[in-house]
C-alpha cells in the first residue's frame, strides 16, 4: 500500500476502508425500508444542517427583535427558548420547521409516517442537549432520531 491510499482510507473513515475491504453496507436508509434517493430518502446531512441554521437564525432574529429588545446575555437563551417552542410545534403538526420545510425535508415516524406532539417533544428536547443530534448510527440518524423512532426524509 502506498503513502496516498493510507492517507486516503484515514480521511475517508472507517466505513470507506471497511467497504473497501469487501463489506457491503448497503445505502442510507436501507434497513429502514427506504428509498436510496429521490422522496421519501433519508435528506442528507447538509440539507439538515441548513435546516438547522435557518431556524436557529429565525430564533435568534425573534429573541432579538421581539423579546430582549436588543443583544443582551440573555438573547442566546431566549433564542433556545423560541426555538425549542418552534420545533415541538411546528413538528409536532406539520412534520417540518420552517427551515426543513425550506430545504425540502421532514420529520416522520417510522411506524407510522406522522410525528405526534409527544415524539416532536422528545426529539425536540434531545435535540436542545445537542450530544445526541452529533451522535449518528450508518443511517445518518441522530441519537435524539433514533430514541424518539423518527427519521428526516426529502420531501
Amino acid at each position: 500500500m502506498d503513502n496516498r491510499q493510507a492517507m486516503g482510507s484515514w480521511l475517508s473513515g472507517p466505513r470507506a476502508a471497511m467497504e473497501e475491504a469487501g463489506a457491503d453496507f448497503g445505502y442510507r436508509g436501507e434497513q429502514l425500508g427506504l428509498p436510496e434517493d429521490g422522496p421519501n430518502s433519508i435528506a442528507r446531512p447538509g440539507r439538515r444542517l441548513g435546516a438547522l441554521a435557518v431556524d436557529w437564525a429565525m430564533s435568534v432574529l425573534i429573541a432579538y427583535g421581539l423579546i430582549t429588545h436588543g443583544y443582551t446575555p440573555a438573547t442566546s437563551n431566549w433564542a433556545l427558548g423560541v426555538f425549542f417552542v418552534l420545533s415541538v410545534l411546528t413538528v409536532g403538526t406539520i412534520g417540518s420547521t420552517p427551515g426543513k420545510r425550506l430545504f425540502g425535508i421532514r420529520v416522520v415516524a417510522l411506524g407510522t409516517g406522522t410525528v405526534n406532539p409527544g415524539r416532536a417533544l422528545l426529539r425536540t428536547v434531545l435535540l436542545c442537549l445537542a450530544i445526541p443530534a452529533l451522535v449518528w448510527d450508518r443511517d445518518g440518524r441522530g441519537l435524539h432520531d433514533r430514541l424518539a423512532r423518527t427519521v428526516e426524509v426529502r420531501i
